[in-house]
C-alpha cells in the first residue's frame, strides 16, 4: 500500500508497545519466528525493538515509536494494530478495527483508492 500510494499520501508507521513479549503474554508463532522480546521499560529499548522490527519486516515507510508511556496507543487504541487514515484537514477519514481481527489493510487501501485521485 505505502509504495503505491506514497506519492499521494504521507505515510507513518507507528511502533507502540509490544505485542506478545516474552515477559507478558507469549505466543508459539513467535517462537517459531524467533521474535522474542521482552516488554521494553526504557524508550531507549524500545527504539531498539522497534529497529529490529523494522529490520525484520524490510518496512521502507517512515517509522516513529510510541512514548514509553503509552501516548498514541492510548489515544488511538493502536495496540496491538489498527490503520487510521487522516484527511488534508487532520480529521480521521477512515479508523480501521484493532487487529488482529479487525485488521484489515485491504479496506483502508480501498479508502484510498477511492478517494485519492
Amino acid at each position: 500500500m505505502y509504495q503505491s500510494y506514497r506519492d499521494r499520501a504521507a505515510f507513518l508507521f507507528v511502533y507502540v508497545r509490544e505485542a506478545h513479549p516474552t515477559d507478558e503474554w507469549r505466543m508459539p508463532v513467535n517462537e517459531e519466528e524467533g521474535v522474542l522480546f521482552a516488554q521494553p521499560k526504557t524508550l531507549e529499548a524500545r527504539h531498539d525493538v522497534a529497529r529490529q522490527c523494522c529490520n525484520k519486516l524490510s518496512l521502507t515507510m517512515p517509522t516513529v515509536v510510541d512514548s514509553i508511556d503509552n501516548r498514541v496507543d492510548g489515544l488511538y487504541a493502536a495496540w496491538p494494530e489498527r490503520i487510521f487514515i487522516v484527511d488534508r484537514e487532520g480529521r480521521i477519514a477512515y479508523a480501521g478495527g484493532q487487529g488482529p481481527f479487525g485488521f484489515k489493510p485491504a479496506e483502508a487501501e480501498a479508502w484510498l483508492k477511492k478517494n485519492l485521485r
